[in-house]
């Protein structure tokens, strides 16, 4: 094949290797164009409660640039999605209030990158493919905006050699488990597939190369998990519909660009049946459910989001503690805190992922 005179130069003077750093950088960049222009919520107590939340986040960073679920656990997912609620704010690794603490997640998580592309320590945590999941989501969302050269070129490969393993790790039937597929005997679930798809079209949106087989997998996964009412089940060996992985299934479809006009609007009603009220805590894993359920409703807009919203804001501010941060569930304050400030920022619209 035979490049045209403006390709040949432009390999020639730049290399394979800053050409794919380049493109990466121009497609992420389409996809931030307007999201450094941005209101947010206007209400001045979620703005304080943000603010505080974040400053607590702040200090309980630790040296090495990592958070932790409680007993010291899933420090690689406490680190993507604590990182996912400084970015919301609008700073990253340049500019604004909280880029030291974003430079140094970054630094930490690029770190756990090992030769096979898993980001984490299958040593330490018994669930790495969240980890593997988060930190690959929260990863392709700084990649638009580093400026480094260096920084820039070593997460195009981290994110690239991720996606390899995403790839690797997924099951026969197109689902994800704990850990990769091998390890796991092939067992699979929700919850973790639908943390691998966000990841995967964050990287997609951020130029980085994704097999479209494997999404189609995940998706076709998804849909045999569903059941005739519209909830999606635990795994594909059956149970009851779930509202929290249903809701997450629904924004792993919209992130995947999958809107289909019988099977998705299914899938809603199911969530607006056993969501909609926002007092409920008749299921489990609530934060989580209205964690993925927020940004379907965010993405659709309208009175029927506000409305959402302006409850589920009220809650949440009613929860948070003295010191900034959220107490509930077994797993711990960084995991909650992250979650709900994530929720709370989320008309900042500064992350391709969440954006309408």
């Amino acid at each position: 094949m035979t490049l045209a005179p403006g390709c040949a130069l432009l390999f020639n003077t730049f290399g394979v290797r800053h050409l794919l750093t380049l493109f990466a950088l121009l497609a992420a960049a389409l996809c931030l164009c307007d999201a450094r222009v941005f209101a947010g919520s206007n209400n001045p107590d979620v703005q304080r409660a943000v603010g505080r939340g974040l400053e607590w986040r702040t200090n309980r960073q630790s040296r090495l640039g990592h958070w932790t679920a409680n007993d010291g656990r899933y420090p690689t997912a406490m680190t993507g999605m604590a990182g996912i609620a400084f970015l919301s704010e609008g700073s990253t690794t340049n500019q604004g209030k909280y880029a030291p603490q974003i430079r140094r997640a970054v630094d930490y998580l690029a770190g756990r990158s090992r030769s096979n592309g898993l980001i984490g320590d299958p040593t330490r945590d018994d669930r790495y493919t969240y980890g593997h999941g988060f930190g690959t989501l929260f990863l392709s969302q700084v990649l638009g905006e580093e400026e480094d050269i260096d920084r820039r070129e070593q997460l195009v490969d981290v994110l690239t050699r991720a996606v390899v393993f995403t790839g690797r790790a997924q099951t026969k039937e197109g689902g994800w488990g704990y850990v990769s597929a091998k390890d796991g005997h092939g067992f699979d679930e929700g919850s973790t597939t639908i943390t691998q798809v966000q990841a995967l079209r964050g990287c997609r949106n951020a130029g980085i190369p994704v097999p479209t087989e494997i999404v189609d997998k995940a998706i076709g996964y998804i849909r045999k998990c569903t059941r005739p009412d519209g909830g999606v089940q635990y795994n594909i060996r059956g149970g009851n519909g779930r509202p929290a992985i249903t809701a997450a299934a629904i924004a792993c479809l919209f992130n995947a660009g999958d809107y289909d006009s019988e099977y998705v609007p299914k899938l809603l009603g199911y969530c607006k049946k056993n969501l909609s009220n926002i007092s409920s805590r008749g299921f489990g894993h609530w934060h989580y459910a209205h964690y993925y359920y927020s940004q379907v409703r965010y993405r659709e807009g309208g009175k029927e989001w506000e409305e959402y919203r302006d409850k589920l804001h009220a809650r949440l501010l009613s929860e948070a503690g003295p010191d900034g941060s959220w107490n509930q569930g077994y797993i711990g304050p960084v995991y909650t805190t992250a979650i709900n400030l994530t929720i709370l920022q989320l008309e900042n619209g500064t992350l391709p992922i969440y954006q309408r």
